[in-house]
Order: structure tokens, then C-alpha cells, then sequence
């Protein structure tokens, strides 16, 4: 019998700013619903949206603000250059960091000073002057404190979530987090941990085959710092999972299992499941048409270890996503 807790069931917690739930909260008071893709998470999470700019005491609307390169990166005023909110967007990345435990993910808004999570615009100084065109290099101040103070907590912006492979192997990443919060709250041990990772594996070889490999040294030997590997690991099945699968990636896992129906499989059912598996690594089918047909072995041929796998079920059923590539 399984020692290992269910997945959780959706609605998960997912925190977002607060812009994108339509709040009137940016600079110029207005909202940006638009920019999240609602439809196609709906069910899935239920919203907590956080304004950075609003908890550290600023008014809406307000004096916009940008990064600038200043003895660092910080978020000053446009019209403004006393105006400085680095410092004070970074303690409230302190204290929301303290009240995430409950969360599964984090979702921000592009292009954000405070919440841009990739290619802010960040302009160049000189002499206390702004001048030049920015480069988009920057994170913004609040997102890149969260980062480092929550890095398994799988984080994405607003705009990439429109990418069907960018939102499914976020939705994935926030079920795998929950899944292991479930785990650490029924009480982590060594069986447990083989038992998630086991669950677990076939998903990670086909986001990143090094991090498999590596999962497995790490567990080769838990009689000793168990639970810094059980932390360690967990931060690698994270990272790992955040490498978007490739064709080559699925066909490998997909051709492991099948493996596992060799023997109940008559010679042209193993035949037709090998050649739609080379079609789909050649690119002549989509990953659906192997998936489906191995689920059809499965209901005839079960197989414990295979059903158990979450590569086969990496989420919840939603209308608004499917298996990519």
C-alpha cells in the first residue's frame, strides 16, 4: 500500500499581482486583466493578488518609477530621481515571503520595476543623470528578492503564460509544489521520499535528463544528512522541471515505458506503439497520438508502476490545456 499522499486537487493557491485579477492598481490607476490568460487556468487555482507598490505605501495613481543602474540596480522615480523605493520594495519581499507557505506558484506582471520577472528595461546613469537607451536586463526589485528568498517556488510573468508549452509546464510545476507541501506536512521519511521520487522520475528525465541522473546519485545514500538531500533534491526536481521537455525528451521516456508492456504486448501492438513513437520524435506526430494509445495498453495491460507515473498525468484535466508538442 502507498505511504505517499495524493496529489492535491484543484483549486491550488496561486499568488499574482494584483493588476491581473483587474484590480485599478497600477501607476496610472488602471487594471491589466487582459494580460493574464483566465480562461485557460480556470478551475485550476484560486487568485491571492499582491500590489508591491500599494503595501510599501504608495498612492494609486502614483509617480511612476524605473530601474536605473545606481551603485547597483534600484527602482527610482521617472520625474523623480530622489524618489527611491529599492530598499522598501525588498522588505516587503521579506515580509510576503514569511506568508507564502499556502501558495503552489507566483505569476507577475511583465515589464514591471517592481513585478517584471524577465528583460526589464534598466537605464543607464551618469553623473546623477538618466541618459541613454535602457537595456533590457534588469528583474524587477520585488520579483528578484522573491526569487531568491522562495527559489523552489515555481514563479512565471504574464505574457509567457499565453506560450501553450510555458503555461503547461507551469500549471505541471505547481502541482508537482503542492504535491510535495502535501508530503512535508504528512511527515517526510526515507520510503516516502524514494516513493515521490518515483512518482516523479519518468517526468524528470523528460524536462532534463541530467537532473535524473543527478536525482538518482543524490538518493543512492540517505543514511546520512537526510534531510538536507531531501531539501536537495526537492530543489532539483524543481529546476529540472523548469527545462521545457523536448521531442526527444518524451520519445525517451515514452520508449521506457513501453518497456514495461513488453512482455504482455503481442509482436504488432509493440510494432504500432514503436512506430508512432518514432513518427512523433521524427515530428509527424504530436505527442497526444503515443500518449493515448499507451493509456489504451494501460486500461487493457494495467501496470502499477506505470499508472503511477505523473509523466502520464502531469495535471489536472483543464479546458485550456493540453500536452505540448
Amino acid at each position: 500500500m502507498s505511504e505517499l499522499p495524493g496529489r492535491p486537487e484543484p483549486p491550488l493557491e496561486l499568488a499574482l499581482s494584483e493588476c491581473l485579477l483587474g484590480s485599478e492598481v497600477r501607476y496610472d490607476g488602471s487594471g491589466a486583466r487582459s494580460s493574464f490568460p483566465h480562461a485557460a487556468l480556470a478551475g485550476l487555482y484560486r487568485f491571492r493578488g499582491i500590489c508591491p507598490e500599494v503595501g510599501i505605501g504608495m498612492p494609486v495613481p502614483r509617480p511612476p518609477i524605473r530601474l536605473v543602474e545606481r551603485d547597483g540596480v534600484r527602482a527610482v522615480g521617472v520625474a523623480r530621481g530622489d524618489l527611491d523605493c529599492t530598499d522598501a520594495l525588498a522588505a516587503f519581499a521579506e515580509r510576503q515571503a514569511a506568508t507564502l507557505g499556502d501558495v503552489s506558484g507566483y505569476v507577475f506582471m511583465k515589464n514591471s520595476p517592481s513585478c517584471g520577472l524577465y528583460r526589464v528595461k534598466v537605464y543607464p546613469e551618469a553623473d546623477g543623470t538618466v541618459s541613454g537607451a535602457p537595456q533590457r536586463t534588469g528583474r524587477g526589485i520585488y520579483a528578484a528578492a522573491l526569487t531568491r528568498l522562495l527559489p523552489d517556488l515555481p514563479m512565471e510573468e504574464t505574457g509567457r503564460l499565453n506560450d501553450d508549452v510555458l503555461r503547461e509546464n507551469f500549471v505541471m510545476r505547481t502541482f508537482a509544489y503542492a504535491h510535495w507541501q502535501r508530503l512535508l506536512a504528512f511527515g517526510l521519511s526515507r520510503g516516502r521520499l524514494i516513493e515521490f521520487h518515483s512518482r516523479y522520475k519518468y517526468l524528470l528525465m523528460a524536462h532534463s535528463v541530467p537532473a535524473y541522473q543527478e536525482a538518482g546519485r543524490l538518493l543512492s545514500n540517505l543514511r546520512e544528512d537526510f534531510e538536507a538531500k531531501a531539501a536537495a533534491y526537492f530543489s532539483l526536481l524543481m529546476k529540472g522541471l523548469a527545462v521545457p521537455a523536448s521531442r526527444g525528451g518524451h520519445a525517451n521516456v515514452l520508449a521506457h515505458l513501453q518497456g514495461y508492456l513488453k512482455r504482455v504486448l503481442d509482436a504488432d501492438t509493440r510494432r504500432e506503439l514503436a512506430s508512432l513513437i518514432s513518427a512523433y520524435r521524427r515530428g509527424e506526430q504530436p505527442l497526444l497520438a503515443p500518449l493515448a494509445l499507451l493509456k489504451h495498453l494501460l486500461r487493457r495491460y494495467p501496470d502499477q508502476y506505470i499508472q503511477y507515473q505523473s509523466y502520464l498525468d502531469p495535471h489536472p484535466e483543464a479546458a485550456g490545456l493540453r500536452r505540448p508538442l
